[in-house]
């Protein structure tokens, strides 16, 4: 075809072929022209943790009792006028405030909806509020607005109706920052609130809202997420965003977050940036700096073992690949919890949260330990954490740490120790050993062939009671309050325990004092009239002192020339560690000491002259 000037149209002129072989200088074919880049977005890039921020209450993580509540509420129509979120970072507080808000003042699609727990998600107000551009819906950062002044112009605000929701909303985020006196001016607007006002408190202290605040609120303790639905969560966003990652590198990253979705998805963030489309165990560890879960468990082994060569090349190997001393530290720490954990519950060791080496080795090496030597290697682990993080050399404080753990792996526990040297060596002997004629000691033989000296045979109930005071502190308190004594004789004691005693008493009373005499001793229950307690003759020997002292002449004096003053106790020298002065009684009868000296202070005045004669009675 042609055009009005008589030329042919564009469209008909063929394409020239395409030249071959070499060209008219020589130079060879022209390159093929490069593909077209992709086309780029216009819009930034928008983090995870902005770009899956729950929009319903049916996308909140892990707080099931929260979404409950609320649903409930606003079924029944008892949604109140303020609420109080609390919980530690990244648990949603404001997104949940950003929901409840948008419930509020939905419309629906029709325009004709009202308060609902599933806001439309496309009425004006709800796209309104989810573009952070409502004008009733007010977020407020209270730690830059903390001051009386900001209060007040928020009292005078809320006079006002919405201009156009159904109400009007104050978010307060990090409310306890506010001063003392913005808390007093806020409280009679947070009592009666305006009909169309609702407020929105989010704290991660609550101790520091003032009780006054809190009870106009209605309290939300939103809780940590819990790992296995944080690795969920963060699973099911690498399928969305066509990632590929290995359960073991979200188990880490939900291990790192400490229960808080937005630092789990941070950590998520920027693994995929690392990883470059795979999420791998090895990647994550190198950008948390994080020594291997295995090389951990390796190394606490080998310390709790005592195989200091094992256990240095661990270390060597973690320093290797980049893991922090004092991260190293506090996984060691939460794996000797662990262990604990298995050595306490066994069946702990069926818990898929656990990783598969922890569940097997982990469940045989919490096995073979026992809880003193766990709970003493946490005791060590725990004292050398200021020590790793206060060094100049990191490294080198955390082998020392170590080396210590190592070095008492092969000594007993105090609790072993004492059953050693009370239970574990003595060898009774068979027949009551005759008491040296001088009254001196006698030795009796122990485990590991060092003679031991024993104590003389009890002569009074006093010694009875006074060995098991180091030797059983129950026992003695049990002989002091709860046995009355009725004989004693070489070899055996006949008691009356009262009914607070254990029924084991007589064979704890035999076994102490053939521990500590070397010799046999027989204790008989009897049903005969028994002395007191010793504990009731310690009391009726301090009473008896005390009305001797009040019957001195010379005490009664200085009593009548200082008005109000009391005699509070009268100490007898003479008198053992429960206060007697003589053999404690082993009948009956009333305990009261036979000779009780006369009661007279060093520089007391005589009560008569030399030269006459003391009153009769």
């Amino acid at each position: 075809m042609s055009d009005l000037l008589g030329t042919e149209a564009e469209d008909a002129i063929p394409e020239p072929p395409a030249p071959e072989g070499p060209g008219l200088f020589g130079m060879g074919a022209p390159a093929a022209p490069k593909p077209a880049p992709p086309p780029v977005s216009n819009q930034p890039y928008r983090v995870l943790a902005r770009k899956y921020r729950p929009s319903t209450f049916s996308e909140l993580v892990g707080q099931d009792a929260l979404v409950r509540t609320l649903r409930n509420a606003f079924a029944s129509n008892r949604v109140a006028h303020a609420f109080m979120l609390t919980g530690v970072r990244g648990v949603g507080k404001t997104t949940t405030a950003r929901i409840i808000a948008r419930a509020l003042n939905c419309i629906g699609v029709d325009g004709q909806g009202g308060p609902t727990p599933e806001p439309c998600g496309v009425c004006a107000n709800c796209t309104a509020i989810l573009t952070d551009r409502h004008p009733d819906v007010v977020e407020l950062d209270a730690a830059s607005n903390n001051g009386v002044d900001d209060v007040r112009e928020l009292r005078e605000a809320v006079r006002f109706r919405p201009s156009m929701a159904r109400f009007k909303i104050y978010i307060l985020d990090e409310v306890h920052m506010l001063s003392s006196a913005a808390f007093n001016a806020l409280l009679k607007t947070l009592e009666e609130p305006p009909p169309a006002v609702k407020f929105i408190f989010a704290t991660t202290e609550l101790r520091k809202v003032p009780a006054t605040i809190l009870s106009r609120c209605q309290t939300f303790h939103l809780p940590r997420v819990p790992q296995a639905t944080l690795r969920a969560h963060y699973g099911a966003i690498c399928g969305h965003e066509g990632v590929t990652a290995e359960d073991e590198a979200l188990a880490i990253i939900a291990r790192a977050a400490d229960g808080s979705v937005r630092d789990g998805l941070s950590l998520l963030d920027q693994a995929i940036a690392l990883s470059a489309g795979r999420v791998t165990t090895t990647a994550v560890q190198d950008m948390l700096g994080l020594a291997d879960r295995t090389l951990v468990l390796d190394a606490l082994e080998a310390a709790l073992r005592g195989d200091l060569p094992t256990l240095l090349a661990a270390l060597d190997r973690a320093h290797e690949r980049g893991a922090e001393p004092a991260v190293l530290l506090a996984d060691m720490l939460e794996l000797v919890h662990t262990l604990t954990r298995l050595n306490a519950v066994p069946s702990l060791a069926k818990d898929g949260a656990l990783p598969e080496h922890e569940r097997t080795r982990g469940a045989a090496l919490a096995a073979s330990l026992s809880v003193p030597v766990l709970g003493r290697a946490w005791q060590m682990l725990i004292k050398g954490v200021p020590e790793v993080q206060e060094a100049p050399d990191r490294r080198i404080a955390l082998e020392m740490v170590m080396i210590r753990l190592a070095h008492v792996s092969d000594m007993p526990t105090p609790g072993d120790l004492v059953r050693r040297l009370t239970e574990g060596g003595a060898m009774p002997a068979p027949r009551p050993a005759p008491a040296p004629a001088g009254g001196g000691t006698t030795l009796r033989a122990v485990a590991g062939g060092a003679p031991v000296a024993a104590v003389p045979a009890p002569k009074s109930w006093q010694d009875v009671v006074a060995l098991a005071a180091d030797a059983d502190p129950m026992l003695h308190a049990m002989l002091l309050h709860e046995v009355q004594p009725v004989s004693l004789a070489p070899g055996r004691v006949d008691i009356v325990p009262r009914p607070a005693a254990p029924r084991d008493v007589a064979a704890r009373l035999s076994a102490m004092l053939e521990r500590a005499t070397g010799a046999r001793w027989m204790v008989g229950i009897s049903r005969a009239e028994a002395a007191p307690t010793l504990a009731e003759q310690s009391r009726a020997a301090d009473a008896d002192r005390l009305a001797a002292a009040r019957a001195e002449p010379f005490v009664q004096a200085i009593l009548q020339a200082f008005p109000g003053a009391e005699i509070m106790k009268v100490r007898d020298t003479g008198a053992d560690r429960y206060g007697l002065s003589g053999p404690a009684a082993l009948t009956g009868a009333a305990a009261t000491p036979d000779n009780l000296p006369d009661f007279a202070p060093p520089d007391a005045m005589p009560a008569w002259d030399d030269d006459e004669a003391p009153p009769e009675d």
